[in-house]
């Protein structure tokens, strides 16, 4: 995956989504930047840093992904990758529902999805050297370049979405003392039940992961 990095950028994934829309990047590629000044988060949020952390956008093509990987799954399949190759590094992180890096009961990063055409961008911001208060940073040495082209690598032959379901699934019961957010609401995790799709019933009611 050809990867093109800039000192500092608005955000990787604006930047990623306006040239593939204009032709001057395709899929797949990877965009990464030293310094991100407006980046995107979920619910929109903003995630910014300094230099020295974690901020890529990839695009890859649909017809790219394992075929038993449904778009809803996307968030959760992106990150559980980035978290298996950091984890391989020695660290402890570990993957809240549905897209969110987290360092015991702090958050360190998390993962943003987007379909533009039949293109998914997956944008991944992670805390490597500081963090803002209330949030944890990496517990291991990392150069966001070489864990961009480590994580790149990986899609030169990608697992099954069941393959990653089966390793998150037990990694899902560190999720129960936790909350998410459905339609701006809390909904607590502790007696949710994970679908085999990455969807939770909580209440009677299905959440999607739908970033």
């Amino acid at each position: 995956m050809e990867i093109y990095w800039f000192e500092s950028l608005d955000s990787t994934q604006s930047y990623l989504i306006d040239a593939l829309k204009a032709g001057a990047l395709s899929a797949p590629v990877c965009v990464g930047t030293d310094i991100q000044t407006n980046g995107r988060g979920s619910r929109g949020n903003n995630w910014i840093g300094v230099s020295g952390n974690l901020f890529i956008s990839i695009a890859i093509k649909r017809e790219m992904l394992p075929e038993d990987l449904k778009l809803e799954s996307s968030s959760i399949y992106f990150a559980f990758l980035m978290k298996e190759l950091i984890a391989s590094q020695g660290s402890k992180l570990w993957l809240k529902w549905p897209n969110d890096f987290y360092l015991e009961e702090k958050k360190i990063g998390g993962v943003i999805t987007n379909l533009v055409g039949e293109t998914l961008i997956c944008g991944i911001g992670i805390n490597i050297v500081s963090a803002p208060s209330d949030f944890g940073k990496m517990d291991i040495a990392a150069t966001p370049y070489e864990l961009t082209k480590a994580y790149g690598n990986l899609f030169k032959n990608l697992p099954t979405w069941k393959q990653i379901f089966s390793k998150y699934k037990i990694e899902f019961e560190n999720s129960r003392d936790f909350f998410t957010h459905n339609n701006n609401e809390k909904v607590a995790l502790q007696n949710a039940v994970l679908l085999e799709d990455g969807s939770l019933l909580c209440d009677g009611q299905r959440i999607f992961s739908l970033r």
